[in-house]
Parts: C-alpha cells; sequence; structure tokens
C-alpha cells in the first residue's frame, strides 16, 4: 500500500435526518459546510479545530475524523505513520444536523484520498457501508455522502442508499438553539413497541413524503406527520416542540431534525418565528453533490468559519 504526498481535503455538508416520518430511513443534505485537510506525516498525530467545537473537541487520536480514519485505513490496509489534521467546522455539535456523520464521512474519504489506489480497495458502495457502521445507522452519512435527499436501508451485507432530487419549490430553514442534544439520550427515549396503528400510519406518511419532496411539495403538511419518535423525545426538549408545534399549526411543514433540538421546516417561514431569542433561523440551500474531495490544502475561503450565504 502506497500513501499518497501532499495534503487532501474534504468538505461535508451538514445534513438532517428523519424528516418526521422517515425514521432512520430518509435524510437531506444541507447547504452548511465543514472543511477538513490531511496529509500523512513521519509520525504522531496532530489536529487543529477552527470554528464549531474548538477548544472542546480532542486534538489526537479520539478525534472523531481521526477514528473514521484509523477504520479505513485498516480496511484500506494498513496505518501510516503519522497524521497532520485541519478542520474548520461550521456544523453546530449536537444539535441533529449531523455533525458527527460528517466528521465520519470526512475521515473515510480523507483516507481513501491518502491512499494511492484508495478508490480500488474502497469504493463508494463500500464507503457508505463503513460510515454506517461508524455511526450506527445510514440516514445522515447517506446524504452527506450522496447529497439531495436519500433514502438508506440496511441489508445483511450493509448499508445501501439512493439520492432523490428535490422539487425546486422545497427551500428548507432551520431554527438552531443554544442548547446541545444526544443522539444516545433521545432514542433511549424511544418506547420499545408502538401500537400498530401508529407504525401504519407512519409508515403511510413517510412513503408520502417521498412523492411530496420530489413531486408535490403542497403535500408536506401531511407526509410529516410522525407517531413513531417524536411525541416520545419531546418531553426531553419541551421548547423543540413547542416549535414543532407552533409552526405546523400555522401550516408550516416542520419536524425535528434528526434527534434535535434543530427544528427544520421545509415550507416558507412567517417573519414572526421562531418568536424569543433562544434560536438562530438559517435559511440553507439543498446540497445536491454530497461530500467532495480535491487536493491540496485548505485555502483562505474553506478557513473561514462563518458559513457564507445562510440568512440569520
Amino acid at each position: 500500500m502506497t500513501f499518497t504526498a501532499g495534503s487532501v481535503r474534504v468538505r461535508v455538508p451538514a445534513t438532517s435526518a428523519n424528516l418526521g416520518p422517515g425514521f432512520d430511513a430518509l435524510g437531506l443534505a444541507l447547504g452548511l459546510h465543514d472543511d477538513v485537510a490531511a496529509e500523512v506525516t513521519t509520525g504522531g498525530v496532530t489536529v487543529t479545530v477552527t470554528g464549531e467545537g474548538a477548544g472542546d473537541l480532542p486534538a489526537d487520536d479520539r478525534h472523531l475524523v481521526v477514528t473514521a480514519m484509523r477504520a479505513a485505513f485498516d480496511v484500506l490496509g494498513g496505518q501510516p505513520p503519522g497524521l497532520a489534521l485541519e478542520c474548520v467546522n461550521r456544523i453546530p455539535q449536537a444539535r441533529g444536523l449531523g455533525s458527527s456523520s460528517a466528521a465520519i464521512v470526512a475521515g473515510v474519504l480523507l483516507a481513501r484520498a491518502l491512499v494511492a489506489d484508495g478508490a480500488e480497495r474502497l469504493d463508494d458502495a463500500a464507503a457508505l457501508r463503513l460510515a454506517s457502521e461508524l455511526e450506527g445507522h445510514p440516514d445522515n452519512v447517506a446524504p452527506c455522502l450522496l447529497g439531495g435527499f436519500t433514502i438508506a436501508w440496511t441489508e445483511p451485507s450493509g448499508a445501501r442508499a439512493v439520492s432523490l432530487p428535490v422539487a425546486e419549490a422545497v427551500h428548507p430553514t432551520v431554527f438552531v438553539p443554544a442548547e446541545r442534544g444526544l443522539t444516545a439520550e433521545a432514542r433511549a427515549a424511544l418506547p420499545a413497541t408502538v401500537p400498530h396503528p401508529d407504525a401504519a400510519l407512519t409508515a403511510g406518511r413517510a412513503a408520502l413524503l417521498v412523492h411530496a419532496l420530489t413531486t408535490e411539495p403542497a403535500l408536506l403538511l401531511p407526509a410529516t406527520v410522525d407517531r413513531l419518535h417524536q411525541d416520545y423525545r419531546a418531553p426531553g426538549m419541551p421548547a423543540t416542540a413547542a416549535l414543532v408545534r407552533a409552526l405546523r399549526a400555522a401550516g408550516v411543514a416542520a419536524v425535528v431534525s434528526g434527534a434535535g433540538p434543530t427544528v427544520l421546516a421545509f415550507t416558507e417561514v412567517p417573519p414572526a418565528f421562531p418568536g424569543g431569542t433562544n434560536w438562530q433561523r438559517w435559511e440553507l440551500p439543498i446540497d445536491v453533490s454530497g461530500a467532495r474531495v480535491t487536493r491540496g490544502r485548505l485555502g483562505h475561503a474553506e478557513r473561514d468559519p462563518v458559513a457564507a450565504g445562510r440568512k440569520s
């Protein structure tokens, strides 16, 4: 196995998963990005972080990008003598916008790009399977890798996914609170079983959501009804649940983004929302490209920790 000389960089998008009824299956890539660059060195691991998580995230092998790179290098055939990593983070940490999936996808793709024949040793399908194994489920890593609106599922051989184009009338807005949420705690709030009528209703709305997002956005409000997970998680994030209810009462197709506490709205939001000062409101485009790898170090634009173009 031959490591390539010089630096490689990857731009990875934020993602929103579940999208209401599509629990652990549906996801959407958003135009808010982390930029990460890496190169092989003669020894040791160095990590620098700018932006979100700076001063809080580990600067050694415990950093999630490095962990993912190590896992990918194992699959590729061996570990490099050392690594230097530079991260410019714009995706809010632990808010339900896929920051951990972005880190995992970045690590897998950077490792692959640092091996001379990495794409032959670890193709796109294998990269998705590995990223999903590291994350625990594929609904965030799939849109991060593929871009757009994705449907992901798991077979005995591992995760698979497809990406579908989104109707032009879909214009996401996210409401990001200051407080953080933990996916593990949100999952712990879910019951082991749900009533059959709730499962049947949610399955039907998930199917309708695919049609609404790709073809008929006018159906997004009924298509985002969920009885599988959001109500069970509401007591742990009451402000998020209240905002979702208020938006939906105003006719806005709103859902909890991932495990929360961010709220995602698919349709036009009245100026009065969210109300109060505890939320940042960002209008974000849909990222249709997914993760993008290029050669070279991060430039001046990539090193800017402010997300250009978002409206707040």
